[in-house]
């Protein structure tokens, strides 16, 4: 697939989803599973657009593609925003998951839902750039 350039801003999410959409479609990939990688990688691209660029006063873009190999859909999500690897932060673990949600702590659940919502996610710092692929195997 052609690869998208948006602005990272919050009014690209929309482009941002209906990219994956289109690219889930094309991957025959059920509605549950594409539903499933639209969600993941919308809540990386709002982590980036918010941390990465605003909260860091910083201005940027954000690059998503999409490659189709055999039986393997990969997107990836690239921008030059400030350093943000999801791995290094801390995960939601399973006792929050199972606390009632007023007393659950504020934070994380986003990346846990990206990082089960596909079967392969993966980030890279190359120079300037962050760059998130999310694989999601097509049966």
């Amino acid at each position: 697939m052609e690869t998208l350039t948006v602005s990272g801003t919050l009014d690209s999410l929309g482009a941002i989803a209906k990219y994956v959409i289109k690219a889930a479609e094309s991957a025959g990939l059920d509605k549950k599973a594409g539903y499933k990688l639209r969600l993941a990688v919308d809540e990386i691209a709002t982590n980036i657009i918010i941390h990465g660029y605003e909260e860091a006063g910083l201005q940027g873009k954000l690059e998503i593609s999409g490659t189709f190999q055999e039986s393997t859909l990969t997107i990836c999500l690239e921008d030059t925003g400030a350093k943000y690897d999801p791995h290094e932060k801390v995960t939601v673990a399973t006792e929050e998951l199972n606390k009632p949600l007023e007393e659950r702590t504020i934070g994380g659940l986003g990346v846990y839902l990206a990082m089960q919502g596909v079967d392969k996610y993966l980030y890279e710092r190359e120079g300037d750039k962050n760059r998130n692929i999310f694989v999601i195997n097509c049966k």
